[in-house]
């Protein structure tokens, strides 16, 4: 179970928000934490530690009137650590190259891969002749409805048709080289992980997996170790010192190095 790092930016600044806050209309999130630091700060510091195949994650669309501060933010952050750090939100074809050129080592894909609540094969093709699998990354972030989870796009607004099972994250895996998923029912709110969930993104061992939510506790992350066979990669968000709570960075790094060895 490896560390992964995470920059969200949401209105130019770097922030933790409870992930299923979040609201285009306004530009609104409940916010766990606001950093006085920009995007490069982080960029630096986990190049200082050695952490690598953490995610920027643009929480603005392209629309909203902070899309670009939050843009540059992220430009920044990955010339800041070049070929460490992937990045996604608002990613298609026609842009993903302006975000590998400028050092993101994968994009991180889903609303244009998942339109009206289905999966495009056609874009997902597109994307993948345009960047190449192994610099794509899938994000099938999920909340849970009728007692199964489903993909949600639009920054976690939208419940698509498609849901998380064996059988999808073995069809998806030949198009992507690793998958990221937010537990957004449960995304900074630091109150424990969707166990349910881990456990079935453990199943795809052909490939990385990482999973981002809830973990508010080494108790946690302990919980997650054992019920993803210590496959699954873990992000921490509003927990971390870093980000305003009490875990401390560098024991979470020696923890998930511990399960390593």
């Amino acid at each position: 179970m490896r560390f992964r790092p995470c920059i969200d930016i949401h209105n130019g600044k770097v922030k933790q928000i409870v992930g299923g806050s979040l609201q285009d209309r306004g530009d609104q999130a409940v916010e766990n934490f606001v950093s006085e630091q920009d995007a490069p700060f982080y960029a630096r510091l986990y190049r200082s530690l050695g952490i690598r195949g953490g995610h920027i994650i643009l929480l603005n669309p392209a629309a909203s009137p902070f899309y670009e501060a939050t843009k540059h933010q992220a430009l920044q952050a990955l010339h800041a650590y070049p070929g460490g750090l992937q990045v996604g939100g608002g990613i298609h074809d026609g842009n993903a190259h302006e975000f590998l050129d400028a050092g993101a080592s994968h994009v991180i894909v889903t609303s244009f891969v998942f339109r009206d609540g289905k999966i495009s094969w056609e874009n997902l093709e597109r994307l993948e002749k345009a960047v190449g699998k192994e610099h794509l990354v899938l994000d099938l972030s999920c909340r849970r409805k009728d007692g199964q989870y489903y993909i949600v796009t639009d920054r976690w607004q939208k419940f698509t048709e498609v849901p998380v099972t064996r059988q999808t994250l073995q069809e998806f895996s030949s198009h992507c080289d690793e998958f990221l998923i937010h537990a957004v029912d449960v995304e900074g709110k630091a109150s424990g992980i969707e166990t349910e969930l881990v456990k079935l993104l453990a199943e795809c061992r052909q490939m990385p997996v990482t999973y981002a939510g809830g973990v508010g506790s080494f108790a946690h992350l302990e919980q997650l170790r054992q019920a993803g066979n210590n496959h699954v990669d873990v992000t921490v968000g509003s927990a971390l010192d870093i980000f305003g709570g009490h875990m401390k960075l560098e024991r979470v790094l020696s923890f998930c190095s511990d399960s390593m060895n």
